[in-house]
Parts: C-alpha cells; structure tokens; sequence
C-alpha cells in the first residue's frame, strides 16, 4: 500500500519497471475441494447492491442487433471441466453475473452453461481468468462500452 501511494503522489507512475507474476492468472486457478466455500453477505443497499443495480449505473449499452461478443470455443468445457473441477468459477469472477449454470430442462438433474451477454460490462475478465481459456471475448462494436458518471 505504501508502494502504491508513493507511485501514485510522487512518482506519477514512471518507473522503469512494473511487478510481474510469473504465471497468467487463469494457471494459477485451483481447483473447488482445496477451498472452503465463500458465504457472501447479502446487499445492503446502501455501500453493496444486488448485480442487476450495479450493471444498470455502468449505464453498458447493447444493440438489440449487435453481433455477440462471447463465444465459446468448446461448448462442452464449462459442464465437463469448469462445473466438477473448479465449482463454475465463471458464476463468481464475472462482476455482472453475464454466466450461470442453470438447471438443464432437456436433461433432469444437469446444468446447462448459460450467457446473458446483455448483462456483459465489457470488463474482460471472463478472457483472462477462465481456466480452461475457453471463453473468447471480443470487442463490441458501437462504443457501447461503461458510461461512468460521477454521482
């Protein structure tokens, strides 16, 4: 933390260097059963709020026509791979909830991956943390991007 207001206040960021992790982050994702699950405290309207909220003051914008900027590239890695071995990390590591796995109606019992792209806040992180670097984001087109305002 120091570090970061001395960079921040002084040097304005030009140093000649930048810390480096020596693996991409998505490698360095472990599987569920090493964890204990997390019990996320519910929304207090006031300092957290539910996702749909927040994906609405991002004031993100998507055309009704505008082709889709998800893909996966297997559709069967999120339920063999992701969904046993890493609990559906994708449900979690996206802030706006664009992935879930819901129950699969053709099929009693399973899930079924799920994209809601128009929740997407074009963040990225979906291509960067997915261990199995299966899901390929790519730019939208028409500026649509987080309209951020100061409130």
């Amino acid at each position: 933390m120091m570090w970061s207001g001395l960079d921040t206040m002084f040097l304005k960021g030009r140093v000649p260097f930048t810390f480096q992790h020596p693996h991409p982050d998505h490698a360095m994702t472990q599987p569920a059963a090493m964890h204990k699950p997390i019990d996320y405290p519910k929304p207090d309207n006031e300092i957290t709020f539910d996702i749909l909220t927040s994906v609405s003051r991002t004031g993100t914008n998507h055309a009704e026509d505008q082709p889709v900027h998800l893909r996966l590239k297997d559709q069967t890695v999120e339920i063999r791979e992701n969904l046993p071995v890493y609990a559906g990390p994708e449900q979690r590591f996206c802030p706006a909830g664009v992935y879930e796995y819901v129950d699969d109606e053709a099929n009693p019992g399973k899930k079924r991956f799920q994209i809601n792209s128009q929740n997407c806040i074009h963040c990225k992180t979906c291509d960067i943390k997915d261990p199995a670097q299966n899901i390929d984001w790519t730019v939208p087109e028409g500026g649509g991007g987080p309209q951020y305002v100061d409130t």
